[in-house]
């Protein structure tokens, strides 16, 4: 078996049922009990000298594979001399703080979870006091899971239930009620109707749990209950469907607000009271418009696909700084740590697919502290006669943007997109009126043609697949089919590349 390929950056994910034809479960009950023994052994070394009592929280989101693979995990981890706990239903963010909360205070949790992936696919996230374990951690626990032995369970010890979600629920009613301070402190939010979509996953309490306890009516909400196989959509705030679904609900029901959250809830994403999505660039800047009344002039990092316009409404509107840096989440939170640490102020750091981290938050990516941080401010605004798009609408939108996904099909795929960004680099350096974005952290990016509100396009590889995906914005009708243009003569030079995704273009 390779372990290996089920690293996913900073998680393991993989195949955990069949279903889906060329794709072989490499996800077993097996290999998940090496998993939660090699877990346990490493979290040991974490507590010199090994400590041997450790305690352990798990849980899972709504995937068909859950309930299998937890028992699987558990039963490992117990036979090893662990104190388990199971959560049962939860939200990868819960399962953090499950080693913080003084009710619990685990040593360590695993969450099951494949964020928006198909029904098919499952995998774990591993959490200790010191937040969500690094891409190293990984390959070393993956390192230990191929050589561990299982043998049977002779402890004493038994699976103990654990109730964390209303614990974890009950923190953000606090949180809101303190922060609106309203004449009805126990029910800020009546007089609001705010929609929740939960897409089938994790997300549904933060409907009944948090905001319908708060006097806010949620008619309207929809895929609050808990299914593995997504019947609905797909539980991804990012996904078009996905979020013209929410934004058909706050317009049928005339909500106040719409909140989307993806499966395992460290994601999300909110549509205003006009049916308009606020996500990708729009939730940063709107997270941005928050953070930055709280902590004037701090640095907010982002992804390196955010748009120039943000970059714009950031630093000459909101007078904060904005560090674009690279893809993925944890790339993005462990920056905004840095900069903390060398002393430059930084109290968001956010990706445009919805993970957001604050600083005030151990720098956790919580679609629902995310969103409880909106609700709030929403609440603020409306004594002002005011709504959260007041707070937005001076970021400038380009007037067309893409993504395309361009396959490799070369057996060594890293090293050939590194040659194909590297003689665009050169071919850039000779093209008239464009010209290579400087403290850039991740492919090229190119500002393209400026004079003329052209725009710009980054080409970039994906951290994991064979695939370079090239992100093109223009500020003028048909600039990003001209960019693109000049891009597909340079690329059709490369025979591994598959530029079919052009065609949509066309």
């Amino acid at each position: 078996m390779n372990w290996s390929a089920l690293q996913n950056g900073s998680d393991i994910r993989g195949v955990a049922l069949e279903g889906v034809e060329g794709e072989l479960v490499n996800l077993t009950s097996e290999v998940v009990r090496k998993i939660g023994i090699a877990f346990a052994q490493w979290l040991s070394k974490q507590f010199p000298p090994n400590k041997k009592d450790l305690s352990i929280g798990v849980g899972m989101d709504s995937r068909l594979s859950g309930p299998k693979l937890k028992t699987a995990v558990c039963e490992s981890m117990l036979a090893a001399g662990c104190k388990v706990w199971d959560c049962g239903l939860a939200s990868t963010p819960a399962m953090f703080m499950s080693t913080i909360f003084d009710e619990f205070n685990f040593d360590g949790a695993i969450m099951l979870t494949a964020s928006h992936l198909p029904f098919n696919r499952n995998g774990l996230k591993f959490f200790t006091k010191n937040g969500g374990l690094e891409k190293a951690d990984i390959s070393e626990i993956l390192s230990i899971a191929e050589s561990v032995k299982l043998t049977d369970n002779d402890s004493s010890n038994k699976i103990k239930k654990a109730d964390l979600m209303p614990v974890y629920a009950n923190r953000f009613v606090e949180q809101i009620r303190e922060n609106i301070n309203s004449d009805n402190y126990l029910l800020p939010l009546k007089g609001f109707k705010i929609v929740v979509d939960a897409g089938n996953g994790a997300g549904g309490f933060y409907a009944t749990d948090v905001i319908q306890k708060l006097g806010a009516d949620i008619t309207g909400s929809q895929f609050l209950n808990p299914d593995g196989n997504f019947p609905n959509h797909i539980p991804n705030p990012e996904d078009n469907i996905a979020m013209q679904s929410i934004q058909d609900a706050v317009i049928k029901n005339m909500a106040d607000l719409g909140i989307i959250f993806d499966t395992d809830v460290d994601r999300a994403a909110v549509v205003d009271h006009l049916g308009n999505p606020v996500n990708r660039n729009s939730l940063v800047a709107l997270m941005a418009s928050i953070v930055l009344d709280e902590h004037p002039g701090t640095t907010v990092v982002t992804d390196s696909i955010t748009s120039d316009g943000l970059k714009t409404f950031i630093e000459e509107k909101l007078k904060g700084k904005h560090h674009r840096f690279k893809r993925g989440y944890k790339n993005v939170i462990n920056e905004s740590v840095r900069l903390n640490d060398a002393g430059e102020e930084s109290w968001l750091a956010i990706e445009t697919s919805g993970h957001a981290a604050l600083k005030e938050n151990y720098f956790l990516d919580d679609g629902a502290y995310l969103v409880s941080k909106v609700v709030i401010k929403m609440a603020e605004l409306k004594r002002e006669n005011r709504t959260i798009l007041d707070l937005i609408e001076e970021l400038p939108q380009p007037k067309e943007s893409t993504e395309l996904r361009i396959s490799i099909e070369a057996d060594n795929f890293k090293n050939y997109g590194e040659e194909v960004i590297n003689e665009l680099r050169n071919y850039t350096e000779n093209h008239g009126g464009w010209e290579v974005v400087p403290d850039n952290y991740e492919g090229i990016r190119v500002a393209c043609d400026r004079n003329n509100g052209a725009g710009w396009f980054l080409l970039r590889l994906s951290l994991h697949d064979p695939v370079i995906p090239l992100n093109i914005e223009s500020e003028k009708s048909g600039g990003v089919k001209e960019i693109a243009e000049v891009l597909m003569s340079f690329l059709k030079e490369f025979e591994s590349l598959d530029l079919s995704s052009f065609d949509k273009l066309k």
